[in-house]
């Protein structure tokens, strides 16, 4: 019973982790405004790019990648902690190392759900490939690193971000599937890699049209925003 209490108290906090709004955060505490009323609409990195700035983007990278790897911390190391202070008697499932794997599947499932539908913005956010990174990186860090080049690489030749964190996902799937990992783990990666390709649908849209905007290129939606202003002034 013990353990079971702790799994679910872990989720929670990773659910909690993820759900931590701070592309929004960095836009009340900046320059006082809710960046989902601002370019794409999103909370992630690259729209705090787009609208506060490279230095508060960085900040918002760091910390949601970090958010990432705090949430399979708690699953991995806290949860066991919290099993054995709730009871003095041997943990109860029936092979602790095994369910823990897929206390940590669930964690970064939870962590990736809470950035993109954060219970403090009525369960919107972000895009989740940074949160994902994190996820990446604290469970299996070859597949993470591996993401993580793929990423820099389809960025420093395109200078699409989008196109960039959908190869990414693409690749820690194929990683992920191709080195020995436990079942868990896998399927963590591919759910979390298929569901950050699904939040990024309406850039795929754009990208298969041609009309995705470059690092340094305002979003087609903050252009829309701004005509509307002038057509308002």
């Amino acid at each position: 019973m013990a353990f079971w209490t702790a799994s679910a108290f872990g989720l929670v906090i990773s659910y909690l982790l993820g759900s931590t709004p701070t592309g929004y955060l960095a836009g009340k505490l900046l320059r006082g405004i809710d960046i989902r009323e601002h370019g794409s609409r999103s909370t992630g990195a690259t729209n705090v790019l787009r609208t506060l700035g490279k230095w508060p983007a960085l900040a918002v990278l760091v910390i949601d990648v970090l958010k990432g790897v705090a949430a399979i911390l708690v699953a991995r190391w806290f949860c066991p902690w919290l099993a054995t202070q709730l009871s003095s008697a041997p943990p109860t499932a029936p092979d602790p190392q095994g369910w823990l794997a897929w206390t940590v599947c669930l964690a970064g499932i939870a962590a990736l759900l809470g950035h993109g539908r954060s219970i403090w913005l009525n369960f919107t956010g972000g895009k989740s490939a940074a949160t994902g990174l994190g996820v990446l990186l604290a469970m299996s860090w070859p597949v993470g690193l591996g993401a993580a080049a793929t990423f820099g690489i389809v960025l420093a030749s395109t200078r699409i971000v989008s196109l960039s964190s959908i190869l990414a996902a693409l690749t820690a799937i194929v990683l992920v599937c191709a080195f020995e990992q436990p079942l868990p783990y896998r399927l963590l990666v591919i759910a979390g890699g298929l569901y950050v390709i699904v939040r990024h649908r309406a850039n795929i849209e754009r990208l298969l049209a041609g009309t995705e905007p470059r690092v340094g290129q305002s979003s087609p939606d903050a252009k829309a925003d701004a005509q509307i202003q002038d057509a308002n002034s």
